[in-house]
C-alpha cells in the first residue's frame, strides 16, 4: 500500500553491485529500512546524492506492517541544505548527531513531535550563522525531552551519576550550565570555552549512556572536539 510521508536519511549501506539499504526517519512510521535499486550507477532513476544522511525528503513509500524492508516509489528533496554539506564545522556537528540519531532511533511508529524536533534542527544547523560551537548540546538537552529521560534540573543527574559510579564532576558552575542549556533553544548564545564545552559534553554522553541501551562510544566525537573551537 502506498503512503506519503516526510523523511530524513539516517545513513544506508551497500547491497548488492549497485543498489542500496537506507535507513530512514519518516514522520508516518518512524525508523524504517528501504531497498533502492540502480543508484549506484549512472543510468539509476535516483542518485546516490538523495541518501546522504541528514537529506530531508518527501516521500512515497510501499509499506507492509509486517517487513522490515520496504521500497520507494517517490523520492525528492524537499529543501536542499545549502551550508551543512560545505562548512566543515556544521558538517562535523552534522555527522555528531548523525551517529546519535543512529544509536537513539529505534521505534517503528509515528511520533509526530519527535520527527518535527529533528527536521527542524537539522535546518536551523542549516541556517545558523552564530551558537554552531554549542548546538550538539543544546540538542542533545532538548532530544532527551523527546526521548522520555530529561532532567527536572542538574541536580538530578548529579545524583545519577552517583548511584551508577560515575566519576565525571558534576560542580555548581556545571550545575549552573547544564540547567541553561535544558531551558535553552537552538538560538540562544551560550558563551563557555572549549575545555568547558567539553566538559559539558562528557557529562551529556554520560548522561545519554544511562539511559540508552547500547549508547557506548561515538567514532565522530574525536574530529567534533577538534573542529568546535
Amino acid at each position: 500500500m502506498l503512503h506519503k510521508t516526510k523523511g530524513i536519511v539516517i545513513g544506508y549501506i551497500p547491497y548488492r553491485e549497485t543498489s542500496i539499504i537506507v535507513k530512514l526517519y519518516t514522520e508516518k512510521f518512524g525508523i524504517q529500512s528501504y531497498i533502492e535499486n540502480g543508484v549506484r550507477t549512472a543510468k539509476g532513476k535516483n542518485k546516490i546524492a538523495l541518501f546522504q544522511p541528514m537529506t530531508l525528503l518527501d516521500l512515497v513509500v510501499y509499506h507492509n506492517d509486517k517487513k522490515d524492508l520496504h521500497r520507494i516509489s517517490e523520492i525528492k528533496c524537499t529543501t536542499p541544505l545549502l551550508t551543512i554539506p560545505y562548512d566543515i564545522r556544521k558538517s562535523s556537528v552534522a555527522i555528531f548527531l548523525n551517529e546519535v540519531l543512529n544509536k537513539t532511533l529505534k521505534e517503528h511508529i509515528d511520533n509526530e513531535s519527535l520527527f518535527f524536533f529533528l527536521y527542524q534542527a537539522i535546518l536551523t544547523l542549516d541556517a545558523l550563522e552564530k551558537g554552531i560551537d554549542t548546538f550538539h548540546l543544546t540538542f542533545l538537552a532538548k532530544y532527551s525531552y523527546h526521548l522520555g529521560f530529561a532532567p527536572q534540573n542538574s541536580r538530578e543527574i548529579e545524583t545519577q551519576f552517583n548511584e551508577f559510579d560515575i566519576h565525571i564532576p558534576v560542580e555548581e558552575e556545571t550545575k549552573k550550565y547544564l540547567n541553561l542549556l535544558f531551558k535553552s533553544d537552538f538560538s540562544d548564545q551560550i558563551l563557555v570555552n572549549k575545555t568547558f564545552r567539553n566538559h559539558l559534553l562528557d557529562v551529556m554522553l554520560a548522561f545519554y549512556r544511562i539511559h540508552q541501551e547500547e549508547f557506548g562510544e561515538l567514532k565522530s566525537l574525536q574530529v567534533l572536539r577538534q573542529l568546535i573551537n
